[in-house]
This record gives C-alpha cells, structure tokens and sequence, in this order.
C-alpha cells in the first residue's frame, strides 16, 4: 500500500475540528436556518464547480432513472436535515445538539434492518440501548431546564434520522460516481430545495450583515468542503470504524467552543448522557470479537 504523505491521525483531528465548528458558525449567524443551510450548500457548489467541469463532467451520462430519484431524495433529505439541525440550535444548546445529531449510527442500524433486513447481534442491541439511554439523559436534562430545550433536542434526533435517510438513499448511486460528481448532483438537488423552501417560509435571501456572508462562506469551506472531504481522503490509509469513532468526538469539540464561545457551560445531565452516547455508539461501531482476537 501506498506510503501516507503525512500520519492519518493528523488530517483525521483537522476533520474533526472543522465538522465541530458547524454548529458554532450557524448559532453565530443571524439568518434564518434555512438560508444558512441554502448559502452553505450553494457555495460549496460554487467552489467545487471547476473542479467538476474540468475533470468529472462526463460522469452524468451514467446515472439512470433510478441514480436520479435516489439522489434527488438523498438531497431533499440532506436539506431538511441542515433546516431541523441549525434550526435546533435555536432552542437547546450546542452540546445537546451535536451530541444527538451524532447518533447516526444507530439510526443507520434501524433503517439497514428495515429495508435490507440485516440481522441484530447482541451487541448491536446492547449499544443501541446504551445510546438510547444516553439521549434520553440528555433530554430529560434539558427538560428540566426548559420545554424549548427539549424541543431542540427532538428536532436534533430528527435531523439525524434524515441524514440517516441521505446516506441510504445515496449508498448504492455513490459506489457508481466519483465522491465530486455525487456530491454536486446531491447538493444541486440540496440547493434548489432549500431555495424553494426560502420563499415558501417567507425567508429572506438579503441583505446580510457582512459578518454573515463570512460565515456562510466557512460552513462551506471547512465543516462541508475540508472536514468531511479530509475523512473521505483519509479512508486510503485507514478503516471506516477510525472514521466513525472520530467524529464522535465532534460533540466534544463543539461543546469547548461553545463554552468559550458562548458561555454554554455543560449540566451533569449533559455531560453523563453526551459520554453514554459515546460509549453506545463505539461499541456499535467497534468489533468486539476481533479487537480482543487481536489483543489475544
């Protein structure tokens, strides 16, 4: 195998700290979740154009019907997932959030048992409910706080089951067309909905302050075009469950940020649900037979 540039670790913790400051970018914003979500989208399109029209252009003509419908669904999902997610920020705080968001494993667990029937070990099972567990710690937390707290945190589930939905929808199209091609057929489809969505809400494409633009600019620079595109590159040299287990550590980057940032200082609740989460989706995503045959 070829030799890594640099050590895997070292663009895998850049990733990790560019997907964490999604969530403190939207809450610095001041526009509706929406635009935050069409402007992040649009510019990455505009930034990966180029790119896309010198080298993999020729990729479109081999997407059928069929690549077409699901990638259209795989945007219209990614678009309510951004919507419900930053809009979520409104109501609870960055940790909750991002802590939640976060359980996609789990949720791709449920929807690969639904559609394509895949077996429960024991160990999926005992990991699904120690996440679940972890949420509810966290929710009942924020209950205790306040009812919009809660409301947040349920929207933050929701956003993760609808990125759970993009990534199935996408699987199959993605192992047809290179990472740029999906990518901008996804989020084209992403874009023109949030575009819709804009108006039908009554939501205002601008002005913006131009503190604003900057941070659209960023969420589509580093979470949207360095963070997940340095996970994607860094899979060459390492396995997808190193992937998975460090961008569980995104709620935890976010979290310092925001305490720093905006002074959202962690609950007990919090904290002990946020860890719990971890833990449920490690072992979920960690083989526990072949790690101790390894140690053995």
């Amino acid at each position: 195998m070829e030799k890594p540039p640099i050590h895997p670790y070292i663009p895998i913790i850049i990733g990790v700290i560019s997907v964490s400051l999604s969530a403190i970018f939207v809450k610095l914003s001041s526009a509706d979740a929406g635009v935050i979500a069409f402007y992040r989208m649009l510019f990455s399109i505009m930034i990966m154009l180029p790119w896309f029209l010198i080298k993999y252009k020729n990729e479109i003509k081999v997407l059928s019907k069929r690549d077409w419908i699901f990638s259209s669904i795989a945007g219209v999902f990614l678009s309510f997932h951004f919507i419900l997610w930053f809009e979520s920020l409104n109501y609870t705080s960055v940790a909750s959030s991002t802590v939640l968001v976060t359980m996609q494993p789990l949720f791709a667990f449920i929807g690969t048992y639904l559609f394509f029937k895949e077996k429960i070990t024991l160990q999926t099972f005992i990991a699904g409910g120690i996440a679940i567990l972890g949420s509810v710690l966290i929710s009942w937390g924020d209950f205790k706080i306040s009812g919009t707290a809660l409301y947040g945190d349920i929207l933050a589930l929701i956003a993760c089951a609808l990125i759970t939905g993009y990534l199935l929808f996408g699987q199959d199209v993605r192992k047809r067309l290179s990472l740029v091609t999906y990518t901008m057929v996804v989020y084209s489809v992403s874009t023109v909905t949030l575009f819709f969505y804009i108006i039908v809400k009554g939501e205002s494409f601008g002005p913006y302050p131009a503190i604003d633009w900057m941070w659209f600019i960023l969420l589509a620079i580093i979470p949207n075009l360095l963070g997940h595109n340095l996970f994607n590159w860094v899979l060459k040299w390492t396995s997808t469950n190193v992937i998975s287990i460090a961008i569980l550590f995104e709620p935890v980057g976010a979290a310092l940020l925001a305490m720093f940032i905006f002074n959202e200082y962690l609950t007990v609740s919090q904290i002990v649900g946020g860890l719990v989460v971890i833990l449920g989706i490690m072992l979920f995503v960690i083989d526990l037979k072949k790690f101790f045959r390894k140690k053995a």
